[in-house]
């Protein structure tokens, strides 16, 4: 037995897909834009990176660089870009959910896919 869903509803919940995916694909475009910057080791290590996960820039304080020491500045490069890179997916999501979100409907937010 098939569910009947008066037309008009059922046009109005499409337009609400349909706009709620303009809406996904216009903020997935304004995320990428962006740029996150990102200190480590107390701001001796800074990174800029691109809501596309690309780095940007890459700026040392020169007191952290010491070549009897490179695993400290290298555990630090790497700390600053992973937290740029989970800074990124995590201002996507908090965007994302806004615009799903106002569906309520379950298992919305993994569509940012779309």
């Amino acid at each position: 037995m098939k569910a009947r869903i008066p037309k008009q509803a059922g046009g109005n919940m499409m337009e609400q897909l349909q706009r709620m995916q303009q809406d996904m694909q216009d903020k997935t475009a304004e995320l990428e834009e962006r740029t996150y910057e990102v200190k480590a080791g107390g701001g001796l290590v800074r990174v800029v990176m691109t809501g596309k996960k690309q780095l940007r820039e890459l700026e040392l304080d020169p007191d952290i660089v010491d070549p009897e020491d490179l695993e400290t500045l290298q555990d630090l490069v790497i700390a600053a870009v992973n937290e740029a890179v989970s800074t990124v997916e995590e201002t996507a999501a908090r965007e994302m959910e806004k615009i799903t979100g106002a569906l309520g409907l379950p298992g919305m937010p993994g569509l940012m896919g779309m």
